[in-house]
């Protein structure tokens, strides 16, 4: 474990890197301390050692790797969100692991990201958790939802989900699992930001669903993207 020596701050994004890469993670982190409103506050080499530390610092976002030796992302991420449910975990994950980043999120992460996004990125993604958006990179949204289109065996129809959304709300799903935000939505479809906004809400609410990047791959299992 590797904590910070600063201060406690506020104004302060609090931060746990959990990954058991020890360059990987050491760098990352060392990357997101430099910026003026996150502060990483301690680091895990592995899914028990982030739950521990999640219970003991109550960080506001958990960037966690989805593949560990000791405890699998998904377990991990169940977990912590199960104990501290203002604790907002984003997955981040590699090519070959489409199929576990959908168990981390159906466990309860916001987003996910491709362990390739640029630090910049990164910090955009911790900034929306900590705001409690969900996030779904573009970057990610193309390797891992990409993949599940092509071999996940739970792949459906259209037919799936014909008559619950209505087609405005069909075309925003389609957008949201292309990994657009809310913004770019509006202005792909010629709506005011509230409207898409709204239209989110409520096809996370017919659905069941509880956040959209969980729309996001049950569009992709249901044919619609």
């Amino acid at each position: 474990m590797q904590t910070s020596g600063r201060e406690r701050s506020t104004h302060l994004i609090r931060v746990l890197v959990v990954d058991d890469h020890d360059l990987f993670r050491t760098g990352l982190a060392a990357l997101l301390g430099l910026e003026p409103d996150i502060e990483v506050i301690a680091q895990a080499s592995g899914g028990r050692m982030g739950v521990r530390l999640a219970d003991e610092l109550r960080p506001d976002v958990v960037l966690m790797d989805v593949r560990m030796p000791d405890l699998e992302g998904a377990d991990a991420t169940r977990a912590i969100v199960q104990r501290h449910p203002d604790t907002r975990v984003v997955a981040l994950t590699v090519v070959s692991e489409d199929a576990m980043v959908a168990a981390v999120v159906e466990a309860g992460a916001c987003g996910f990201l491709a362990k390739d996004t640029p630090i910049p990125s990164i910090a955009i993604a911790v900034r929306a958790a900590a705001q409690g958006a969900s996030w779904l990179s573009p970057r990610a949204s193309e390797v891992v939802l990409g993949r599940l289109r092509r071999t996940d065996p739970e792949r459906g129809s259209y037919d799936a989900v014909n008559g619950e959304l209505s087609a405005r709300e069909l075309d925003v799903l389609r957008l949201i699992a292309d990994g657009m935000e809310n913004s770019e939505i509006a202005e792909h479809l010629n709506i005011s930001r509230r409207t898409a906004k709204n239209h989110v809400s409520s096809i996370l609410a017919k659905l069941g669903l509880s956040s959209r990047v969980e729309a996001a791959i049950y569009a992709v299992r249901r044919g619609l993207a």
